[in-house]
C-alpha cells in the first residue's frame, strides 16, 4: 500500500472530521491511493479549518490521537488550535537548520515568539534536535536581548531579518561587539538589501525558510539561495487557486500542502500563499524541488512583522469603536526595513483624551501586533481596508 493510501485511510478511521470531507466530496478511501488521486480530495483552506474548529472543537474532527497523545497544543490567528505530536522535532525545521549550517557548537537566540503561537516553540524543537543550545529570547526588548547575546557568545540567530538588524544597530549603539555568524530567518519576505544589510553587519550566513503555523517547515534556502527546497515529511503541490487542480512545474498557484504525521489530519491544506514549484536538479546535491519565492497571497490578508493581518480581522476591530466614521489600515515599511501598521481614522466627534489609548491597547489585542493609529480630516468613501505600501528591493 502506498504511504498515500496507508495515510488516506488511517484518518477516515481515526479522524471523523476528514471522513466527513470524504463523504462530502464523494469518495471512498479506497480512491485515493497515489499523488494524483489526492487532487479529488478538495482543498481545505484557513477560513475553512476555522470555521471546522469553531463548529467541531477543539479541532474540528481532524485529531487522530487522543489530546493526551499531544506535547503542545498552540493557538495561531482564527483563532485556530494547532497540535503538535509526541515525536522530536514534530516540525521538521531540523533538516532547514542543519542546510545552514547550524551545529552543536552553535548557541543561538530563538527570537519567535512562545507565547500561544507555535514558532518559538517550533525552532527549539528544530535547534534542540540539531544540538545547538538555545537562548529563548522570544520577541522585545530589544537592550536585554543584546546583552545576553553579548555575555553567552551568541553565534546563531533565528527569527525575523529586520529583528535580527534591529538587534545588530541596537548593539553599536551600546558599544557591544556581537557573534553572530549564522542567520535562519523566515515569516515576512528577505529583500536583497536586507540580507545584504545583515552580510555588513557580519552576519555571514543568511539562509530564508517558508513555513506555517499549522505545517511547520515548507521549504528552506540551500548554499545557493535559489528557491526553498521542500523537506522531508510533507507534499507540497502548486494548485490553480479557482480549481484546486495542480499545475506544471513554474506555474505560480496556491501552496497546498499535504503532511505525513498521524496525529492531525491536515489533507490538501491550502496555505493561501502563492508559489511556483523548480523541479530542475540543484547544484547543492539535494533532489527535492524548490519553492519559487513567495508571489503573493490568494485572498486579502497581509503578513505584518511575521503575522497575517486580514481584511475581517480590522472591521471585528474597528466595530468595537462606532466614534469611527471612517477608516483605512496602511502597512508600509521603514529605512531600517521594520514593518509598521498604522489606522488612519475619520472620527464622528473629538474623543477623550484617553480614548487613543485604549483604541491602541483593543488593536494590539485583536490583531496581536502594535499599531499606530491617526486621526485624520477625511478618506474616501471607497477607501480600501488594508492598503501595503511596502515595496521589496
Amino acid at each position: 500500500m502506498s504511504q498515500i493510501a496507508e495515510l488516506v485511510q488511517h484518518f477516515y478511521r481515526r479522524a471523523p472530521g476528514f471522513a466527513r470531507r470524504l463523504d462530502e466530496a464523494g469518495l471512498r478511501p479506497e480512491d485515493i491511493r497515489t499523488e494524483e488521486d489526492l487532487a479529488r480530495i478538495p482543498v481545505l483552506r484557513k477560513d475553512d479549518l476555522v470555521e471546522l474548529q469553531a463548529q467541531d472543537p477543539p479541532f474540528g474532527g481532524l485529531l487522530a490521537v487522543p489530546v493526551t497523545h499531544l506535547k503542545r497544543i498552540f493557538q495561531s490567528p482564527g483563532p485556530i488550535y494547532d497540535p503538535e505530536g509526541l515525536a522530536p522535532d514534530y516540525w521538521r525545521w531540523a533538516e532547514a537548520l542543519e542546510a545552514a549550517g547550524f551545529t552543536p557548537d552553535d548557541v543561538v537566540l530563538n527570537a519567535f515568539s512562545y507565547h500561544l503561537t507555535p514558532a518559538g516553540a517550533m525552532f527549539e524543537e528544530g535547534l534542540r534536535r540539531v544540538g545547538c543550545t538555545v537562548v529563548p529570547g522570544g520577541v522585545g526588548q530589544l537592550e536585554l536581548q543584546v546583552q545576553a547575546m553579548h555575555a553567552l557568545g551568541v553565534t546563531g540567530y533565528v527569527g525575523l531579518p529586520s529583528y535580527l538588524l534591529a538587534l545588530l544597530n541596537k548593539a553599536e549603539e551600546m558599544g557591544l561587539q556581537l557573534q553572530v555568524r549564522k542567520a535562519f530567518v523566515t515569516a515576512e519576505p528577505l529583500p536583497p538589501s536586507l540580507r545584504q544589510a545583515l552580510h555588513d553587519k557580519g552576519v555571514e550566513i543568511v539562509r530564508q525558510g517558508y513555513g506555517t503555523a499549522e505545517c511547520g517547515n515548507l521549504g528552506y534556502e540551500c548554499e545557493y539561495e535559489d528557491g526553498w527546497h521542500v523537506p522531508e515529511g510533507v507534499l507540497v503541490q502548486i494548485c490553480d487557486i479557482n480549481t484546486g487542480r495542480p499545475l506544471p512545474p513554474g506555474e505560480v498557484g496556491e501552496v497546498v500542502v499535504t503532511l505525513f504525521q498521524k496525529e492531525y489530519a491536515l489533507i490538501r491544506f491550502g496555505t493561501g500563499d502563492l508559489s511556483a514549484l523548480n523541479t530542475e536538479p540543484c547544484p547543492c546535491g539535494r533532489t527535492s524541488p524548490r519553492l519559487m519565492g513567495w508571489r503573493g497571497r490568494v485572498g486579502d490578508a497581509v503578513k505584518v512583522r511575521g503575522l497575517f493581518v486580514h481584511p475581517r480581522q480590522l472591521q471585528q476591530l474597528m466595530a468595537r469603536f462606532p466614534q469611527v466614521k471612517r477608516w483605512q489600515a496602511v502597512v508600509y515599511r521603514d529605512a531600517q526595513h521594520r514593518d509598521h501598521l498604522r489606522i488612519n481614522m475619520v472620527l464622528e466627534a473629538p474623543m477623550p483624551a484617553d480614548w487613543m489609548e485604549r483604541f491602541k491597547e483593543t488593536a494590539r489585542e485583536v490583531l496581536k501586533l502594535r499599531v499606530e493609529a491617526e486621526i485624520v480630516d477625511a478618506l474616501p468613501e471607497d477607501a480600501e481596508p488594508l492598503v501595503d505600501t511596502r515595496e521589496w528591493k
